[in-house]
């Protein structure tokens, strides 16, 4: 992630090349998409957010502040967003998409449950936990990036996701689903 070429991207934006927000809703989709996902739980809500954050994103565009990553600040966005949405929704069990796969009924439910737990267990940890882990192993960004995205030193991230670490196992365990 070039923080300078998302500068430059936004710079373009602000003087009126709509073609220059492309790129930046193409290196930070999936992640995005992926926080929510694991926040919300639902691909339909995390679709729906992430599409909500960048348009919050481009519409806010001149609030951006350059001297930090741009990636933080939509993330703050999308976390927001996602954070909205779950307090104005019911809770509601979605139907698993993996149902539709060509494992076995065994593989499809073993699969299915292990999700779920995982889910569970990640709802379970304290919110500054929780997105230490989705961001590193969810949305696969490394150390610095997850310390700019959240406003810490990198040696507290560590330290939240080695303390996330531990607290996922214990709260696996007790569930019965790591043996």
């Amino acid at each position: 992630m070039d923080s300078g070429d998302d500068v430059q991207l936004v710079g373009r934006c602000l003087r009126g090349d709509v073609d220059a927000f492309e790129p930046l809703v193409v290196r930070y989709q999936k992640v995005l998409f992926n926080v929510a996902l694991r926040l919300l739980g639902d691909r339909e809500d995390a679709r729906d957010v992430t599409q909500s954050a960048f348009a919050k994103a481009y519409e806010k565009l001149n609030t951006y502040d350059p001297s930090y990553r741009f990636f933080s600040w939509i993330y703050r966005i999308a976390l927001n967003e996602s954070l909205n949405l779950k307090h104005r929704r019911p809770i509601m069990t979605p139907l698993d998409e993996r149902l539709a796969a060509r494992d076995t009924p065994f593989d499809q439910a073993f699969a299915h449950e292990m999700s779920e737990r995982i889910q569970a267990a990640l709802l379970k940890l304290p919110p500054d936990n929780r997105e230490v882990v989705v961001l590193r192993h969810f949305g696969e960004l490394g150390y610095s990036d997850i310390a700019a995205a959240l406003g810490v030193p990198e040696k507290t991230v560590k330290s939240r996701l080695y303390t996330a670490r531990q607290r996922l196992a214990e709260i696996l365990l007790s569930l019965g689903t790591v043996q």
